[in-house]
């Protein structure tokens, strides 16, 4: 069976790898390609953006069309973009695999309201590597015990327009459950000036952003004597694509409900801390 793709953001960094990666694939087919409104791209074949040959689907703002189309929508747009393509996806009952980032609050709680009428599988990291990461931290930061500080450092190319990145939120999340805590009980995400010393069991947050740096992770876990780094650094964006590729033949079938990557790799017994 051939899962009909719908690709928006197809002319972004990661759309075009996104391309590349469905162009090679047997059981998934790109059958729409959606771009900004007014983009001077519109219209062009989004293969030839890409840097490949003609794929014969040009670069539209059509979104009911693209919809129509598809059985499943993969979607890296920005937050505000992303939300209305789930509202018109929502209508037509189309499932949704979301890698954007950036949602505040509310958007966020939109979103699991959206989730009650399709599948929608929401993660902002698509990598496998990530992914087994956010798993195993729970269990590494409880066994590793409350004396040790954590701080998570982050590093994306210059263009990046949220911070901390998704992939550190989650993370934070992750080492915080780690501590029986919610993330917002235990942050720490500035330090200017005389901050005075750390708050013990606070998780800090470091951000950098540089050229083309496609996205690199560390969890710092220091004690006395001894610091644990785990990280993750992604050479490319083709892991990410290839992992919203797996994301998108999971959650094409599924019941309504709000999905992640954890729940894609069988996760979440893994990440369950006892």
């Amino acid at each position: 069976m051939t899962i009909r793709v719908a690709l928006a953001a197809a002319a972004g960094k990661m759309g075009k790898a996104i391309v590349a990666a469905l162009s090679e694939q047997s059981d998934l087919q790109l059958v729409a390609a959606l771009g900004r409104p007014g983009a001077s791209a519109l219209g062009e074949d989004v293969g030839r953006l890409a840097g490949l040959a003609e794929l014969g689907v040009p670069l539209s703002a059509q979104l009911a069309e693209a919809l129509a189309q598809a059985d499943v929508l993969i979607d890296f747009s920005p937050a505000d973009a992303a939300l209305c393509h789930l509202r018109a996806a929502a209508q037509v009952q189309r499932p949704v695999v979301l890698g954007s980032t950036g949602f505040s609050a509310d958007q966020q709680m939109e979103l699991q309201e959206l989730s009650r009428q399709i599948p929608l599988l929401a993660a902002p990291n698509m990598s496998v590597g990530i992914n087994v990461l956010l798993a195993l931290l729970p269990r590494v930061v409880a066994s590793m015990g409350e004396d040790y500080d954590i701080e998570i450092i982050e590093a994306h190319h210059s263009q990046k327009r949220d911070a901390p990145s998704g992939t550190a939120l989650a993370l934070g999340r992750a080492a915080a459950a780690g501590r029986n805590a919610e993330l917002d009980e235990l942050a720490c995400w500035d330090r200017n000036g005389v901050s005075g010393p750390r708050g013990k069991g606070s998780i800090g947050f470091a951000t950098l952003r540089a050229a083309d740096v496609v996205g690199e992770h560390s969890v710092w876990l220091a004690g006395a004597g001894e610091r644990l780094e785990l990280t993750h650094r992604a050479s490319s964006r083709r892991n990410f694509a290839e992992g919203a590729l797996r994301a998108a033949r999971w959650v094409h079938g599924r019941a309504p409900g709000l999905y992640d990557m954890q729940d894609v790799l069988g996760l979440h017994s893994v990440a369950a801390v006892e």
